[in-house]
């Protein structure tokens, strides 16, 4: 795939490099080298630079003096704040979509569920929102019907990318993306019952049994309890 040549340079270029970080095609860890990524992906320093800058203001690259930029590694410290913090505004914005999201928001919904549902039928292993786009993903579904501008920036942008990186690991965990899916039902169930509390219910829930699963991939740091 070519890039623009436009002012949407940069935008394509952190596109790419956040789905290779987060696809686990640039490991975790990795030095990131200008002149090296200047030639896999034919631009200039300049557009590159932007694009690992937009990265570091993600959190999915860090600079270190006279080392550079490398990808960031997982954290269990960052993890658990991460996910309380994602529980709480989720849980939010699941409250908020049980009373704002119409019926096209809906449709949209169920058209995602119903995906994640199939695809299970031939890959039991699969994590339904780990390695998909924005608008296939059940989450970022409900917090832009939520209505709340704040909810939708903090979820679908400064959170967005660092919280994929996590969730990319949850195709680790044998049989977590079918418990996932199950989980999703239940809360567009709470949703179309225009059910706020069940719906937020449903959602931290969710969240939680996410954290829960991923945890021992981190280590004991990160196996306490969310809600401590």
């Amino acid at each position: 795939m070519s890039l623009p040549a436009d002012g949407a340079l940069e935008r394509a270029l952190f596109q790419r490099l956040s789905e290779a970080i987060i696809r686990g095609e640039i490991p975790l860890g990795a030095k990131l080298s200008e002149p090296a990524l200047s030639r896999q992906y034919g631009v200039s320093r300049g557009p590159l630079r932007e694009a690992l800058n937009r990265l570091e203001e993600r959190r999915l690259v860090e600079r270190t003096p006279r080392l550079g930029a490398r990808v960031v590694s997982l954290s269990a410290t960052t993890f658990r704040e991460i996910y309380g913090v994602r529980e709480a505004l989720e849980g939010l914005a699941a409250r908020a979509a049980a009373h704002a999201m119409g019926e096209a928001d809906l449709a949209r919904l169920r058209a995602i569920l119903a995906r994640q549902e199939a695809s299970l039928e031939g890959d039991g292993e699969h994590a339904p929102n780990a390695l998909g786009g924005m608008d296939e993903d059940f989450h970022v579904a409900i917090a832009r019907a939520a209505g709340n501008g704040l909810l939708i920036g903090l979820l679908c942008g400064d959170l967005y990318q660092q919280l994929r990186l996590y969730r990319s690991q949850l195709r680790k965990v044998a049989g977590r993306g079918r418990r996932a899916v199950t989980e999703h039902r239940r809360i567009l169930d709470a949703i179309e019952d225009r059910d706020p509390e069940m719906a937020e219910w449903q959602m931290r829930r969710h969240i939680a049994a996410s954290y829960t699963a991923l945890a021992p991939l981190l280590g004991p740091a990160a196996s306490e309890d969310l809600a401590e």
